[in-house]
């Protein structure tokens, strides 16, 4: 069973949620704080597997422990949630390192259906790591361009099936797909620009174009869910690529409910893409 910590300055608020996890078998909750700072040293020796954070905390605030977990190089997913409702501070949060972002009142349904896929995400990623252990102590050699060149594929049916592929910011994201097979590092271990220089000789109009390319993807998603909301690719896609709260979001938008659509997150789609890959609907 997975470990979870959760960090924010309101008891109730982590009571309920040590409600919700133990009473639908969520994970076993290993500790909890008020205090960021408190926080960030039993996540350092306990070691959680998720750590659900609220943004606005006194001294540190969620967005500086993501960043301060993140720098140390401890594995760990992050779930935040807030009643800010600030474009720039979510997307703060997200180019720091968050998986989720929740809105408070805290949706019980919502907390049950992210905490699962996230836990999805993590059990694939210790799988797929025993299974690259095996090949390692057997001495197994696979063909290295073979293998690259199926797991791009892979990528390019994803894209295609968000129907982004014809779209100039997919040769970008497949770039730097390419370039973290290649280097078996993380969309995390950089800033964006840092890998689009990488990648391209221009890496703020490649920005721009992945940007434009993720966004057509989330209205894509989005219109399919309102199509048909057991559509295979909605409900495969929308809570991993991107944040569930964001497709309703945009979802709302193309209904004319609200001025403006869901939010992106470029390291999101891209990390979650390079999971998506061991697991495509062919």
């Amino acid at each position: 069973m997975l470990k979870l910590y959760i960090v924010d300055d309101d008891i109730a608020v982590i009571k309920s949620l040590e409600n919700i996890i133990e009473d639908n078998d969520l994970g076993n909750i290993v500790g909890a704080s008020s205090d960021g700072e408190e926080a960030i040293v039993e996540i350092k020796r306990m070691l959680p597997d998720i750590v659900i954070v609220d943004l606005l905390m006194p001294m540190v605030d969620g967005i500086e422990l993501v960043h301060r977990i993140k720098t140390i190089g401890i594995d760990v997913k992050f779930v935040m949630i807030s009643q800010v409702n600030s474009k720039k501070m979510i997307e703060k949060a997200y180019d720091k390192g968050i998986d989720f972002f929740i809105s408070k009142p805290i949706n019980i349904i919502e907390i049950i259906r992210v905490l699962k896929n996230v836990s999805e995400t993590i059990e694939l990623k210790k799988k797929l790591k025993t299974i690259e252990n095996v090949f390692k102590d057997t001495s197994i050699q696979m063909n290295y361009t073979n293998s690259k060149t199926d797991e791009l594929q892979d990528i390019k049916i994803i894209l295609n099936k968000l129907g982004i592929m014809g779209e100039k910011g997919a040769e970008d994201i497949i770039g730097i797909c390419s370039y973290l097979i290649e280097t078996n590092s993380s969309i995390f271990d950089y800033k964006i620009k840092e890998i689009c220089n990488e990648t391209t000789e221009n890496s703020t109009a490649a920005e721009q174009r992945i940007r434009r390319a993720i966004n057509k993807g989330l209205s894509n998603i989005a219109h399919l869910g309102l199509e048909d909301y057991m559509n295979e690719v909605f409900t495969r896609y929308s809570n991993t690529l991107f944040n569930f709260e964001d497709v309703k979001a945009e979802m709302d938008y193309i209904r004319g409910k609200k001025k403006s659509g869901g939010r992106i997150s470029i390291r999101k789609f891209i990390d979650s893409l390079m999971t998506e890959k061991y697991m495509n609907i062919n």
